[in-house]
């Protein structure tokens, strides 16, 4: 019996064992601590952010070769790469009290590549709340960003993108033109 019940014993920790799962890891495209850009005379709301679908998920998709794509299980966005998006511009945009703006954000290309580069390549609209007569601006940029092999080197130039679509935001509002 005492076998019967080892061999047991052991089964049980093999099947546990087995069950276990790599750690997830979680990530932010919100800086630790964001710099507001000086000169912003604008509170500028952010409408609405579209980005490709296949990379809007709450795990990371990073490019592997020429034309496959890998999504990391174990590392994972905050919330979703557009909400992730959204409050990230939000926290930089945000200055209460000035002139009212909106933004709708369209991100037409957004590449993780460790090793080499984050890019995003972006459509934007901003118009004013308080003038409706003002025409509205539509702008493009294409960001990219040399980034390490780790994967927070990665994050990091994704970070420094979104720091650089939120600087060419407050050019346009300061000269009312697109950058």
């Amino acid at each position: 019996m005492p076998t019967t019940l080892n061999i047991s014993l052991l089964a049980v920790t093999l099947l546990l064992g087995a069950c276990r799962s790599d750690p997830v890891h979680y990530h932010t495209l919100s800086p630790a601590q964001p710099n507001a850009p000086q000169g912003i005379a604008a509170d500028i709301q952010v409408e609405q952010v579209n980005v490709p679908p296949q990379v809007d998920r709450p795990q990371m998709v990073i490019r592997q070769g020429s034309s496959g794509l890998a999504i990391l299980e174990t590392e994972w966005w905050g919330a979703s790469l557009a909400d992730e998006l959204h409050s990230s511009l939000e926290e930089q945009l945000s200055h209460p009290g000035a002139t009212k703006m909106l933004l709708r954000v369209d991100v037409q290309r957004f590449d993780s590549i460790p090793g080499r580069y984050a890019r995003m390549d972006v459509q934007w609209r901003l118009r004013s709340l308080t003038s409706p007569q003002t025409r509205p601006l539509t702008c493009r940029n294409s960001l990219q960003t040399p980034a390490g092999a780790a994967l927070d080197e990665l994050v990091a130039a994704h970070q420094e993108n979104v720091r650089q679509l939120v600087g060419l935001v407050g050019q346009a509002v300061s000269h009312n033109a697109c950058p």
